[in-house]
């Protein structure tokens, strides 16, 4: 293991340890903060299609911003990992009746049987959950690459064009500055529940 896998490796345990050790009350506290951070941003208005997460191991959670966009007839998807295609996302609609399992991870997710999908290319935006961030986009996952690849090609996208990408973190979990690989895909930004950090700028 070089020195900069060991700094991730570190950085991931003190980072999900801190969001751990929020308790229920400092989470839902986080969660409205969250969204009323993402209710200032014209970027989440104007959108009509949106992919979101449901929170685990002390992530931040999107459960009140699912609920807001459900109430504005906007539709909310979840990702779900791709049966065959290693380490890529699918997006599945996320409805009230909607039947979820738990993946590999114990994460869950919407039974791939039967749902229509949209592709990543499809949806207006994608709030995804990290474990570290910095000021200039940098985004600090689990490891596992799955928006990195399915996401990758944005690389050749001019970066105000297409599905817009925003981390949902605690507000903790910055960092100074996060060392980034030739794969990552930048973030157009991250919303806590404090502000927004703006990386577009």
């Amino acid at each position: 293991m070089n020195k900069a896998t060991d700094f991730k490796q570190n950085l991931r345990r003190q980072m999900r340890k801190a969001r751990r050790s929020l308790t229920p009350a400092q989470q839902r506290q986080h969660a409205h903060g969250l969204l009323a951070t993402l209710r200032r941003l014209t970027q989440f208005r104007r959108s009509r299609t949106i992919a979101l997460y449901l929170a685990s191991d002390g992530e931040i959670s999107a459960e009140q911003v699912i609920d807001y966009c459900r109430k504005r007839g906007k539709q909310c998807f979840l990702p779900v990992l791709h049966p065959v295609r290693h380490n890529r996302l699918w997006f599945i609609e996320y409805k009230k009746e909607t039947v979820l399992t738990k993946n590999i991870y114990g994460i869950k997710e919407p039974s791939v049987i039967r749902a229509p999908r949209r592709p990543a290319w499809a949806l207006d935006l994608v709030l995804l959950p990290l474990v570290a961030f910095d000021d200039e986009g940098g985004r600090l996952g689990m490891g596992g690459g799955y928006y990195d690849r399915t996401f990758a090609f944005k690389q050749s996208w001019r970066k105000d064009r297409g599905t817009r990408l925003i981390g949902l973190a605690h507000d903790l979990q910055k960092v100074d500055q996060l060392t980034t690989e030739s794969w990552d895909i930048p973030l157009e930004g991250v919303a806590t529940e404090q502000r927004f950090y703006n990386a577009a700028q």
